[in-house]
């Protein structure tokens, strides 16, 4: 026979068993939908994340290569080796110093000339561009086409060339010669250049007849190349012979004797004068279609071959990593 007190206490274990059941089974169905959710948004999130690390840019590091220009001696007053392709300055010495350019001056007249003449335009010989410093063997009123006569200028470094040339694109711009000068190194960017006189040919005991820098030169190289390739290329041949539209051949040697031992040259223009010294501009090219101008100013006559071997020579060993 049972008491009150035991069928209470029965009363409360079977009512404490049901809510553990009811737990149990709430518990059941809350861990199952948890589940549920995990497996199918957690692919959503596995997805986001690959698809942010496949997206995400490499990371790049700069390494700092071996320094081919170290301990490196110098007899030009300036210098520069600067890459056509990127931009980059690999070497320089005072390369923005305003300097005497001589007849690298011509580089000029011809990329201004290219800008406003055809290349079978005709350039014709006056009395007044016969008259400058120098004998190329050219007559009065003798005419030439303008990419035959540029062709000679570059080679030969013809004062009489360049100065033609010279008249004949600002006669066609209806500009005076320096204007003409003045309006194309700006058009370059060359914002230490300027020129007064196409030849590059001193004014006087004091005072040159182009100036510019390293930097600036190397930069108006590159845009001769890109603006005429055809008359920039002609600059690296041993020598040169061309036909006045008279029928006239006239035959010159390069100013650049060691042109033929530079590798991959694509242009090449000497200068020299009391105030300048020697300078020399070259553009080879170190790869498949990446030029690298070399230039150097206020050397020797002698010197600014040498300076310009061993920079090249530099520059080779730069690209290949190696140290000196």
């Amino acid at each position: 026979m049972t008491t009150p007190n035991t069928d209470i206490k029965t009363l409360v274990r079977r009512l404490e068993k049901r809510h553990q059941k009811k737990q149990a089974a709430t518990a059941l169905v809350a861990g199952t939908a948890v589940l549920g959710l995990t497996v199918l948004i957690a692919p959503l999130f596995m997805k986001e994340e690959a698809a942010q690390i496949v997206e995400a840019p490499a990371q790049v590091l700069p390494v700092d290569g071996p320094d081919a220009y170290a301990d490196f001696s110098l007899e030009g007053k300036a210098a520069i080796v600067y890459d056509l392709t990127t931009g980059e300055v690999l070497y320089e010495r005072n390369a923005r110093s305003q300097l005497p350019l001589a007849s690298l001056t011509k580089l000029l007249t011809v990329y201004a000339a290219a800008n406003a003449l055809q290349p079978g335009s005709t350039v014709t010989m006056t009395e007044s561009a016969l008259s400058a410093e120098g004998e190329s063997g050219f007559g009065a009123g003798e005419s030439f086409a303008f990419a035959d006569l540029a062709r000679l200028t570059l080679v030969s470094s013809s004062n009489d060339a360049a100065a033609a040339i010279a008249e004949a694109a600002a006669t066609k711009q209806a500009l005076s010669g320096k204007n003409m000068l003045a309006g194309a190194a700006a058009a370059a960017g060359l914002s230490q250049t300027y020129a007064l006189n196409g030849t590059g040919l001193d004014e006087s005991l004091s005072i040159s007849g182009g100036y510019g820098s390293a930097y600036d030169v190397a930069k108006l190289s590159g845009a001769l190349l890109e603006k005429a390739p055809e008359i920039a290329h002609a600059s690296v041949r041993p020598s040169i012979s061309i036909q006045s539209l008279e029928g006239v051949n006239h035959a010159l040697p390069n100013t650049n004797p060691d042109i033929v031992h530079i590798p991959n040259v694509l242009l090449s223009k000497t200068g020299f004068t009391d105030l300048a010294g020697g300078n020399l501009a070259v553009v080879y090219d170190a790869g498949i279609g990446h030029p690298v101008a070399v230039v150097v100013l206020g050397s020797s006559r002698e010197g600014r071959f040498r300076d310009v071997e061993r920079l090249i020579s530099r520059t080779q060993s730069h690209f290949a990593g190696i140290a000196h």
